[in-house]
């Protein structure tokens, strides 16, 4: 690969990582620090990694309602179409 290749290639992904490029992936990790890191104070990183696990597994991804699927939780929002497709 040429220097000029590879000086593109690095700019490429530089634009393409760059915060303002990904909202979703930043408006996740804002909700994250909102809802769970700034509100407590974690004695060793393993209780840090495990109350995060936690949050996006238990709460995130199955509870907490999403703007995108119409402000319900995941978890309705799934039970919902899968109930519609096999009644169709």
């Amino acid at each position: 690969m040429s220097r000029e290749a590879h000086v593109r290639f690095c700019e490429s992904v530089v634009v393409k990582s760059h915060r303002a490029t990904r909202p979703p992936v930043e408006s996740f990790w804002g909700t994250l620090k909102e809802e769970l890191v700034y509100h407590r104070r974690f004695r060793t990183r393993f209780e840090a990694q495990a109350a995060i696990q936690e949050y996006i597994e238990v709460f995130y991804n199955r509870m907490r309602r999403h703007s995108a699927l119409g402000n319900l939780a995941p978890a309705i929002f799934a039970e919902n179409y899968f109930s519609e497709r096999r009644s169709a």
